[in-house]
């Protein structure tokens, strides 16, 4: 009897402090990429080498400045969200060695 009453209170300290933490770290990857988001305005739409030209201001995780440069994409439907001179809001990765747009927004 001893032994159940232990594991009830063990377990009521244990799981509510898991999904805590699940929650929480959920929470960080958002807060993360929404701080990580760059203005940028599509220059070119490359379907077929699925890259995106992309005039940008500076890209804080990957300390880069302001300029126009190709980049990769992760996904081939990103290039059917935008068209040249749409003003977007992206995230931007170093995947494999290349600079990869993982996430795009047009901005209205």
């Amino acid at each position: 009897m001893k032994a159940l009453r232990i594991g009830l209170v063990l377990s009521a300290l244990v799981f509510p402090t898991a999904a805590l933490s699940v929650n929480h770290a959920a929470d960080a990857k958002s807060t993360q990429a929404s701080q990580s988001m760059t203005d940028g305005e599509i220059r070119k739409v490359d379907k077929d080498a699925k890259k995106l030209t992309i005039k940008h201001g500076p890209i804080q995780n990957l300390d880069m400045p302001a300029m126009t440069m190709v980049f990769r994409v992760k996904e081939a439907g990103m290039l059917d969200q935008v068209k040249s001179g749409d003003k977007i809001k992206f995230v931007a990765e170093k995947v494999g060695g290349q600079y990869t747009v993982t996430h795009v927004e047009a901005v209205k």
